[in-house]
């Protein structure tokens, strides 16, 4: 029974990396896309042990009804049994229930509150922007632009970016991304401050439009990292959230230019 025990436990486990590596990208909200075929092949690893395991308890068995004994487990001087599954083993069960019942949702505005903003790289030359038009930025771009370009590029320009929203305890609320070198336990936040616009509910995924918040000096490392914005509308949470992607072209822009 205890071995069927066991082989069950990492059914349930395997079953459950599977559901949300291959069946689904549910994975994608806890792990970077790279990470995906190691979670399925764990998946599998881990539901070929259990199969195997249960096809030899079954055997094992089979032969005891063959010969019609059941040898009693190795005791030690105290008569306790010493073949028993760990208890901290069955702590897998919980996460492998809730993965295979529910998934939980991608990190967002509690962990973006309480984690320190993440450093943006050093960019040696900034690409000409388009002349005309809002422009389609990544967080960390308008980041670095505001911080680093000495050309001032933003200065009087509309941008569109996309990300979450992060309530701030002033009243102001941020525009939040959140990056991972590996998975969500290493989780890094990239903010954008936004101004005249109330907040709409805490992590919903918004496109916003609007201009660089005057704070500082633009283009030096003390400029604000914020914006006025001017819209702001709900969008769907992107397939892969830890991704900083610029919005993609807005088709009634399109249609109308």
């Amino acid at each position: 029974m205890r071995d069927l025990l066991r082989s069950g436990l990492l059914l349930v486990t395997g079953t459950a990396v599977l559901r949300v590596s291959l069946v689904s990208d549910i994975c994608l909200r806890y792990v970077k896309p790279g990470m995906q075929p190691l979670l399925v092949a764990t998946g599998f690893t881990l539901v070929a042990a259990g199969l195997l395991g249960v096809h030899r308890a079954e055997q094992a068995a089979a032969h005891r009804r063959a010969a019609r004994q059941d040898p009693p487990p190795a005791r030690d001087g105290h008569g306790h049994d010493h073949e028993h599954t760990p208890r901290v083993a069955w702590l897998l069960l919980l996460p492998a229930l809730a993965l295979l019942l529910f998934a939980p949702p991608a990190l967002g505005s509690y962990t973006a509150s309480r984690d320190t903003a993440a450093p943006v790289e050093e960019y040696e030359e900034f690409a000409p922007l388009p002349r005309q038009g809002a422009v389609p930025l990544t967080l960390t771009e308008f980041t670095a632009r505001v911080r680093q370009d000495e050309e001032r590029s933003l200065a009087g320009r509309t941008v569109v970016m996309q990300g979450f929203v992060t309530p701030r305890a002033d009243g102001t609320w941020d525009l939040s991304r959140l990056l991972i070198a590996c998975c969500a336990a290493d989780a890094r936040t990239l903010t954008v401050t936004v101004h005249g616009a109330a907040a709409p509910p805490a992590d919903t995924w918004v496109r916003v439009t609007g201009a660089w918040h005057p704070g500082g000096t633009l283009g030096t490392a003390g400029a604000a990292v914020a914006l006025d914005v001017t819209e702001v509308v709900p969008t769907p949470e992107p397939p892969l959230p830890y991704l900083d992607r610029a919005p993609e072209p807005d088709p009634a822009e399109d249609a109308g230019a």
